[in-house]
């Protein structure tokens, strides 16, 4: 397989494997799917979810969105707030551009500015454009992320009552998503944080209900906490994205009763262009993958070929053998490393190697484009 390294691949059959059994999961406990596209950043990764019974998907960033929209992505989540008048405006125009089309826009918002703000744009872009299209917005709650979102209870009432006030907006529910959570390592950690979520959020949607407006959906979860938002029954949709690929972060998770197995798609190939006593040196240092939930796993074949990588710098990745072995890679050999992180890890690379047939003897397929790298707007 002449793939030059290093070079971010997918395994297609076992990519193809974890989509089909998210979606199986989904139906299984009726719920809707929204994967995060800010994971892959790929209009045609989103489709392929969206073919295989996703209803949408979400993103963090406006630009994120319109990069799909142009590859023809049509129903987008901003799952986040958007507070500048400028990117409002493209929001707004999104809003436009999509409603002919049948689809949709929806946002975030946590804050009675924001939401003046958001209203502010839609009612100029519809008087620019004699276009009474209106955008779902989402109440984003604190559940314990302690990032973005106002906290459960009154303060989310006092939202949803001034949305109402605002004909372009429409009132869609409650955004409730606890990152932190996702990587709390035990089961047991991360039942009982999501069981404190799903008390909160229950008792908002019924104080919002109490003064007469609807709570549409309740939307959320990631791929390590899926199985209890969905088991909730409170929750009517589910956003996990790093399912898709599944990186070495959410593997090391301790699997919980009733959660999907899914398996390792993404890697970064690497060549060992050097070998010395004691370790090896590969191709791939930490602009070919991220660090920020530490180093990339070396994808092991076998039991004799155990390495550890450590960090070589920009361009560098060393390896070295893992504990009871002694076998360092041959120069020349290639290598498949497992990123921790897979969302900062696919917005480093231009273009996604979908390899079928497996990782040693498979062959390129496609060529997927990571259509929103660098989109931070």
């Amino acid at each position: 397989m002449a793939i030059d390294t290093p070079a971010l691949v997918i395994d297609l059959d076992m990519m193809d494997r974890n989509l089909r059994t998210m979606a199986a999961f989904a139906d299984l406990h009726q719920v809707k799917l929204r994967p995060h596209a800010k994971m892959h950043k790929s209009a045609e990764l989103a489709k392929l979810q969206m073919a295989a019974g996703a209803v949408g998907v979400c993103v963090q960033k406006t630009s994120e969105a319109e990069a799909l929209v142009a590859g023809g992505v049509h129903n987008i989540f901003i799952s986040n707030q958007v507070i500048a008048p400028v990117k409002l405006a493209r929001v707004a125009a999104m809003t436009r551009q999509l409603a002919p089309l049948g689809g949709k826009l929806a946002i975030c918002v946590d804050s009675i500015e924001g939401v003046r703000r958001l209203a502010q744009c839609m009612h100029k872009g519809q008087i620019a454009s004699s276009n009474a299209s209106t955008i779902d917005v989402f109440i984003e709650l604190n559940v314990g992320q302690n990032r973005c979102g106002v906290e459960p209870g009154r303060p989310a009432v006092v939202l949803a009552l001034e949305i109402r006030k605002h004909p372009a907006l429409n009132f869609a529910g409650l955004q409730a998503y606890h990152g932190k959570a996702q990587h709390m390592r035990s089961a047991a950690d991360r039942r009982d944080a999501i069981v404190s979520v799903i008390e909160a959020v229950s008792q908002t949607r019924q104080l919002i209900e109490n003064e007469g407006i609807t709570v549409g959906l309740i939307t959320g979860a990631g791929t390590g906490t899926a199985p209890l938002e969905a088991a909730s029954k409170l929750y009517g949709e589910l956003q996990a994205g790093s399912y898709l690929f599944m990186d070495a972060d959410y593997a090391a998770n301790e699997p919980a009763t009733g959660q999907p197995l899914f398996k390792h798609a993404l890697f970064v190939k690497t060549q060992v262009i050097s070998v010395h006593a004691g370790h090896a040196v590969c191709d791939a240092g930490h602009k070919s993958h991220a660090i920020d939930s530490g180093m990339p796993k070396v994808h092991a074949f076998s039991s004799r070929s155990v390495l550890e990588y450590t960090n070589g710098g920009d361009e560098h990745g060393i390896l070295k053998p893992a504990a009871g072995s002694s076998r360092l890679p041959s120069l020349g050999s290639m290598l498949w490393l497992i990123p921790g992180h897979c969302d900062p890890t696919v917005n480093l690379h231009n273009e996604m190697i979908g390899v079928r047939g497996g990782l040693l003897k498979g062959v390129v397929e496609r060529i997927i484009t990571v259509d929103a790298r660098g989109a931070l707007t």
